[in-house]
């Protein structure tokens, strides 16, 4: 990956969402005018691999500035790119279920977060918004669920590692989330602000994940608020939720929030990213597409510069292809033989549990 220069024009801390499968000529205008540090994907995005490379080579060409280009392509149900151009890759819950040893379900991740690496880089894509290290507590919202590595701190800290090392394998970032932790969450955050009543010292258990994965180039931050710390705040837009975050589970790479135009903010775009900010977030993302709220989050939104921009170029620096798999084929073909067909698209949990017995 190049260098960022502070010497190259400057760029605001922000990320944005598009509309389409290709920008249009308003888009290409308006982000060479209002350049940020990167773009993330939706559905609305994604056609075939073809489009989606000349899309992320559209997205790069706004600018000469090193790009981040996100994507949310967890497994299960929050993926972006599917069937039939993409492989079906099953939930991170899963992988807990099948009952190996730990040591093989750390194994059998990192090759399935290998390949979802291959898979991204091969578009241009080199920013992941996965693992999810958010550990679910019972009754809460079931909006992290399956999406969770297990229902245990120590299934999630050592699988969601294994997560993270398959991806920076393969050249991509994963983004560990929603830090410092969505599992006791009663709401969604994308229609409403949840509340949680935990101590702080139950807080630092869920967290233990995120503990463990503190030296990962990038983390997303929940927009949840912990009264018990901060009650006027969500996590997002909290002094006192960010320095737990830097200082007690000792993360110290690029805190990105998630999008600013989820119903659990309330204010202007503007009032939100200034917020956001000032809180500590290094950048802030909006995702809807929206030109005239993307404005208002790039006037509020500084230039990259100080401890930014390090932390920037630190997880750029990160990006690197470590051990390209000399036979991928074979590696995906033995992937969906231990997962007994998961990646074929099977992901009701009593049929794959159904085909385990069967082949056992």
């Amino acid at each position: 990956m190049s260098k960022a220069s502070p010497n190259q024009r400057p760029h605001r801390v922000i990320y944005g969402g598009i509309m389409g499968t290709s920008l249009s000529p308003e888009e290409k205008a308006w982000y060479r005018a209002h350049p940020g540090c990167g773009f993330i994907l939706f559905r609305r995005n994604v056609e075939t691999p073809n489009q989606v490379k000349n899309l992320v080579s559209e997205l790069r060409a706004t600018t000469d500035f090193p790009q981040l280009i996100m994507i949310d392509q967890e497994g299960g149900r929050v993926r972006r790119l599917r069937p039939p151009h993409w492989p079906a890759y099953p939930p991170a819950s899963y992988f807990a279920a099948l009952g190996f040893p730990s040591t093989e379900t750390q194994s059998l991740i990192r090759q399935t977060t290998r390949l979802m690496a291959h898979d991204l880089s091969e578009l241009g894509i080199n920013l992941d918004c996965a693992p999810v290290l958010d550990v679910p507590h019972e009754g809460a919202h079931d909006i992290i669920g399956d999406r969770a590595y297990g229902r245990s701190v120590e299934e999630v800290s050592l699988y969601g590692r294994a997560a993270c090392e398959g991806f920076l394998a393969g050249g991509i970032l994963p983004c560990i989330k929603h830090i410092p932790g969505h599992g006791r969450a009663l709401a969604d955050s994308h229609v409403e602000l949840p509340r949680v009543t935990a101590s702080r010292a139950q807080l630092l258990k869920d967290a233990s994940p995120f503990m463990a994965c503190s030296d990962m180039p990038v983390a997303m931050t929940a927009h949840v608020l912990y009264e018990n710390i901060d009650p006027d705040n969500c996590a997002t837009q909290s002094k006192k939720l960010i320095n737990m975050i830097r200082e007690d589970l000792g993360f110290r790479g690029l805190l990105v929030c998630d999008d600013l135009s989820m119903q659990a903010l309330s204010g202007s775009v503007f009032a939100r990213t200034e917020k956001t900010i000032k809180a500590g977030c290094d950048l802030v993302m909006h995702c809807n597409g929206t030109l005239d709220e993307q404005l208002e989050m790039y006037e509020a939104a500084p230039k990259l510069s100080g401890i930014t921009f390090r932390r920037f170029q630190s997880a750029l620096d990160r990006i690197v292809l470590k051990n390209e798999p000399s036979d991928l084929v074979a590696l995906r073909l033995n992937l969906e033989k231990v997962t007994l067909g998961m990646l074929e698209g099977v992901t009701d949990p009593t049929e794959i549990l159904a085909r385990q017995k069967g082949l056992a």
